[in-house]
């Protein structure tokens, strides 16, 4: 892994892992970013300042680390935060759609929660996710919201890691490549 940009402040305290989940990945753990409290602070402070002037509805979150940052980020913009489950998750009762998608290592299903009292049709979303790599998970989510009617104004990671994807579009904190 090779860092290109890094436009926090805080230490990059990173761990990567070859050949996890499979042979060929190397999979980046952020988790020992976020447990540092100043770290984990920096990285929802920056989030929130750039998406305070946005008219949102709601911040979007994958499970599961995208929901760490995500569900804190929503609470300091004093948002909705809707989860997006894996199958078998949510009771069917609960589920507004279901979506399949291909990630770089496997296929997996998620589901996107029905709202309460209200509609996705016009309402504003951004998604906030971990980390980008071929983007597959944020495409599959956007791609249900608008189905729905609704509208996602803006997309935030962490990290994007650029060689695996061409994505202008995410707004991130640290590039990178794998090397």
């Amino acid at each position: 892994m090779k860092i290109i940009k890094n436009d926090l402040e805080i230490p990059l305290v990173l761990r990567t892992e070859k050949d996890y989940p499979i042979e060929g990945v190397e999979f980046i753990d952020i988790m020992p970013m976020i447990m540092k409290k100043e770290n984990f602070q920096e990285i929802v402070d920056k989030m929130t300042e750039i998406l305070k002037e946005k008219e949102l509805d709601y911040i979007v979150v994958p499970e599961a680390r995208g929901f760490l940052i995500g569900s804190a980020v929503a609470k300091q913009l004093n948002l909705g935060c809707i989860p997006i489950r894996k199958k078998e998750k949510l009771p069917p009762s609960t589920i507004e759609a279901e979506f399949s998608y291909q990630k770089e290592y496997g296929k997996d299903i998620l589901c996107l929660p029905k709202l309460v009292d209200e509609s996705y049709e016009g309402k504003k979303f951004c998604i906030i996710d971990d980390i980008y790599a071929t983007g597959n998970t944020v495409k599959a989510i956007e791609e249900q919201i608008e189905k729905l009617g609704g509208n996602v104004i803006e997309k935030m990671v962490i990290i994007n890691i650029i060689n695996l994807n061409n994505e202008k579009n995410v707004n991130s904190f640290i590039e990178v490549t794998e090397e």
